[in-house]
């Protein structure tokens, strides 16, 4: 096909995209050993196993600490988990936990501090919200109907919400643990 005339300027890429091997990408050991963001997300009953899936590989991308898979989300092994996570179940540490108490007792040894992602009448803004660099995070997502369960709301330091503006008011899960992740890098000075 050749280039339309008067168009010829939209016919040579003004960017390059890289090559998978151009990506510096580390191997299966290396990734384990990198750095992580010292923060776990912890899924609460969530039901759809792609979302699982999709925030597997968006804590990898972010260097996330660790997942709590509870109650009812999917674990892996699981297709569709696969399908979304394309290798993230790999590289990020994950646990699954049948009850809330025994996912909370885990975090409060290890010493980390819960805030539950939520639409609460005491929600701090996740623009507003401030996180500590000496301080450890577990972050919980609810199930994408119910939200967070009223479990893990008794137990948290706090409630974040992200903003919106649409008529909705309401994220995909995973999105808004892409989101929220991204705005604990750039606050902890990651970024």
């Amino acid at each position: 096909m050749s280039c339309l005339q008067g168009l010829s300027h939209l016919c040579t890429p003004l960017v390059r995209k890289y090559h998978p091997d151009e990506l510096g990408r580390p191997d299966l050991e290396i990734a384990r050993q990198l750095p992580k963001l010292p923060v776990v997300i912890v899924l609460d009953n969530v039901r759809s196993a792609l979302n699982v899936g999709s925030v597997f590989r968006t804590c990898d991308a972010f260097a996330a600490a660790e997942i709590l898979l509870c109650g009812i989300t999917a674990q892996p092994p699981h297709r569709e988990i696969f399908k979304t996570a394309l290798g993230a179940t790999n590289t990020v540490p994950w646990q699954h936990f049948a009850h809330t108490s025994e996912a909370a007792v885990y975090l409060q040894v290890k010493g980390y501090v819960v805030w539950v992602v939520e639409q609460t009448d005491s929600s701090l803004l996740l623009p507003a919200f401030q996180p500590d660099a000496e301080q450890k995070y577990a972050l919980v997502f609810g199930n994408e109907v119910h939200g967070v369960s009223e479990e893990w709301l008794a137990l948290a330091q706090g409630a974040i919400e992200v903003p919106q503006w649409g008529a909705k008011h309401s994220l995909n899960v995973a999105v808004c643990t892409g989101v929220v992740l991204w705005e604990m890098i750039r606050k902890l000075k990651w970024a």
